[in-house]
């Protein structure tokens, strides 16, 4: 199985690698595996924060160099790219401060003369990681997990091999020694090997619903600890009182960036029946007058591609098939007439139960609208869906938005904000986008033996 380069902007595949033979793999596993005690107890922790320091400053002075790469690879704007880099430096430097803080020991008070609890690496993690950021979803898993002590695996998407092996070097580039992080050359079809290789002691997966599931299913078989972010179907509810303005500058950011494809971006637009109208004409102009369809390199390009064509032709037939049951297309529904997988910013509106676009996850730039007659039908349709990864609420009654906030099954919520994943915040789903924490505190955590020690 080949492993391609291919550029979203013009279909040209600029480079290919060979997949990893078996024995390669195991190999690479197997060093792996036999890194971690030389890694957990021969560093200190505040030898690997100093690394993971270093980490960041290679980030900062490749800044230029990666964010060309993720462009390249899976066609965001060059813009966004940057700002993606500078987001792992971010979140490496958090934890190269707060990690120590974050496992230091609990002294716990009982009848023994000493009592503990104590935060211990679990050893080698593998990491399933996606696509769509192909740089920041691998380092919100890297920074925590190796300041524990873990050893990192790296299994990314195909279609961002380059990216892929650019973050093994960065590590590298750091001080980090081999085989603490190490970029696996494999397909989808070699992933169940690595899960039941006795060096991998967990699994942390960001993707579909479906990958989670089987996953899932192989790490339990193997009694391994699984931490899975999968897809979202985000509301963004819209009460009668809110401020339209900022709503709906909210509403294109969180809708648009990364065309579309981001699992926190807003999918479901409930909006209150009194203004329901005037938001769905004020959003299509502001999308209207936004977005233009350009090289993704351009600093100046608003509309860019998205990763792949066959994810294009997936959104399509998704509108398409609403479209026939009954939803009217407000603006956009089709691929843009140029080389390349530009799909046009679309809306969607009268939309019905028996429709994809109100039970599906469309990765891609089209917004669907809803209509709520009171907060509480909001909250309810907010609800109504098998995600529940995070969600937004805009109204100027912030107690009433708290409430829905809280009320709204999800693993996040913000109020007059759009969903973010922030290194201070824990970061995960509930339902059917999956269980584990990521960043924070509870981040850290997730991949370390919480151990209590007693002493008489």
């Amino acid at each position: 199985m080949a492993l391609e380069s291919m550029n979203p902007a013009t279909g040209e595949v600029f480079a290919q690698y060979d997949s990893w033979d078996q024995d390669t793999l195991d190999l690479a596993v197997k060093r792996a595996g036999q890194k971690f005690a030389d890694w957990s107890q021969r560093t200190t922790m505040a030898e690997r924060c100093d690394l993971m320091q270093r980490a960041a400053e290679v980030l900062k002075n490749q800044k230029s160099d990666l964010a060309r790469l993720i462009t390249l690879e899976m066609g965001k704007s060059i813009k966004e790219a940057e700002a993606e880099i500078e987001k792992c430096v971010w979140v490496c430097e958090y934890y190269a401060d707060k990690g120590p803080d974050f496992l230091a020991d609990e002294i716990v008070e009982t009848d023994a003369s000493k009592s503990l609890i104590c935060y211990q690496p679990m050893g080698v993690v593998l990491a399933v990681m996606p696509w769509n950021f192909p740089f920041w979803q691998v380092f919100r898993f890297a920074a925590p997990a190796l300041v524990a002590g873990n050893i990192g695996l790296l299994k990314h998407a195909s279609n961002v091999p380059q990216c892929a092996q650019a973050i093994e070097k960065v590590f590298l580039d750091a001080g980090f020694p081999e085989s603490v992080f190490t970029n696996l050359m494999i397909g989808a079809d070699k992933v169940e090997s690595v899960i039941r290789n006795r060096y991998v002691r967990a699994v942390t997966l960001t993707g579909s619903e479906p990958a989670g599931r089987k996953v899932a299913a192989i790490a339990g078989s193997e009694l391994k600890k699984t931490v899975l972010e999968l897809g979202g179907s985000d509301p963004f509810v819209v009460l009668d009182d809110a401020d339209i303005k900022l709503a709906i500058e909210g509403a294109v950011t969180s809708r648009f960036l990364n065309m579309g494809q981001s699992c926190i971006s807003a999918k479901r637009f409930i909006v209150d029946q009194n203004i329901f109208e005037p938001f769905v004409e004020q959003f299509k102009q502001a999308i209207e007058t936004k977005f233009a369809a350009g090289d993704p390199m351009d600093p100046n390009t608003t509309l860019c591609p998205m990763a792949r064509q066959d994810l294009l032709d997936e959104l399509h037939q998704q509108v398409t098939e609403s479209v026939k049951l009954g939803a009217k297309v407000i603006t956009g529904g089709h691929q843009i007439d140029r080389p390349g997988s530009y799909y046009a910013p679309t809306i969607l509106t009268n939309i019905s139960s028996n429709m994809p676009a109100f039970s599906d996850e469309f990765f891609g730039p089209v917004a669907i609208m809803l209509k709520a007659s009171e907060p509480a039908h909001a909250t309810g349709l907010a609800n109504a869906t098998d995600f529940g990864l995070s969600g937004s609420v805009w109204s100027r009654d912030i107690a009433t938005a708290e409430t829905i906030a809280r009320n709204m099954e999800s693993g996040a919520c913000y109020v007059n904000g759009i969903s973010k994943s922030d290194p201070r915040l824990p970061f995960g789903g509930v339902k059917n986008s999956g269980y584990g924490r990521e960043l924070s505190s509870q981040g850290i955590r997730e991949f370390v033996n919480v151990k209590s020690i007693w002493i008489k």
